[in-house]
């Protein structure tokens, strides 16, 4: 008789056992169906990372040397450069060499400023703002546009930038530092620039 009760406990809780065992797995089961369904609806064209911010079908970009209409004759080089390391470092593009590749990024340098902020007492300059500015056209092989610019009236005439970074020569700073800083920032915002718009 006591070993009849002390086995009815034990089948009881197997019992449950098995029935929470089926539950849970008919749960995970209907999960799992569930998610495969959405997968393959909604989300069947989705990209993953970095890459879904980009064009699919542009898969190479050439970049001439950016036009310098400045009296810095470095200029040009030096923001080309810029925006090709930015290219290959963010993108999923390949800068190439080759005129006829899927894209153009056209640069163009079209001022360079340098303006006092403070003064000293006798006149020295203290901080000042050196500033660079630029029109960016990106166009594919048939002459399309590819920036979304949503301030030009016509898109061919590019996207004009403007940037400008602050230096102080107490602290040591120059112009030649303050204007790498402002041709790497440069590069940065035009290589946002060719984000696909969402």
């Amino acid at each position: 008789m006591d070993l009849l009760w002390q086995q009815q406990p034990i089948n009881r809780h197997s019992r449950s056992q098995q029935s929470f065992d089926w539950s849970f797995n008919r749960w995970s089961i209907a999960i799992a169906c569930l998610a495969v369904c959405l997968l393959n609806t909604g989300c069947a064209t989705y990209q993953f990372g970095s890459r879904s911010l980009y064009r699919d079908d542009i898969r190479t970009v050439y970049v001439p040397v950016a036009r310098n209409e400045t009296f810095r004759h470095d200029l040009g080089p030096r923001l080309t450069e810029a925006v090709i390391r930015q290219i290959e470092l963010r993108t999923p593009y390949k800068v190439t060499g080759d005129p006829a590749a899927d894209s153009v990024l056209n640069l163009r340098i079209t001022n360079e400023t340098k303006t006092v902020l403070t003064e000293s007492a006798s006149d020295d300059p203290r901080a000042l703002d050196s500033a660079v500015s630029t029109i960016v056209t990106w166009n594919d092989r048939r002459g399309n546009p590819l920036l979304q610019n949503h301030v030009a009236v016509d898109a061919n005439l590019g996207t004009s930038l403007l940037q400008s970074n602050r230096f102080v020569p107490e602290a040591g700073q120059s112009i030649q530092t303050s204007l790498q800083a402002t041709i790497d920032d440069l590069a940065d915002r035009i290589v946002s620039q060719m984000e696909m718009r969402w």
